[in-house]
């Protein structure tokens, strides 16, 4: 299982911990559940549908790419973002507060 640190503005963080918190689910539980549900066409619970509908209607329901695999082999596909997509991604990426910030202040909680 791999590990996945986040940066977002606090407020993001914060109505994102409440979120969670009102579904009595965890911050990584939460968050897992909307990313299945942005990225896992498959899903078909009423709780997904509804997150799903939620992120289509802002573009941001991952459409399924086709791969094609030659005999046995696994094939994984990747789409390779364009050097503004990356250029924007960076940018964005260091904006806002570090995850060891965010680690720092829970602590002191």
């Amino acid at each position: 299982m791999a590990q996945v640190s986040w940066r977002a503005e606090d407020a993001l963080v914060d109505r994102v911990r409440k979120a969670a918190a009102a579904q009595r689910r965890s911050m990584n539980d939460f968050m897992t559940l909307v990313l299945e549900a942005a990225t896992n066409p498959d899903l078909v619970s009423d709780e997904y549908t509804r997150i799903r509908e939620r992120l289509g209607r802002v573009d941001l329901v991952v459409t399924p790419v086709p791969v094609h695999v030659d005999g046995d082999q696994v094939g994984q596909h990747s789409v390779r973002p364009s050097p503004e997509e990356i250029e924007e991604a960076m940018e964005a990426a260091g904006k806002g507060t570090s995850l060891s910030d965010l680690v720092t202040d829970e602590r002191r909680r």
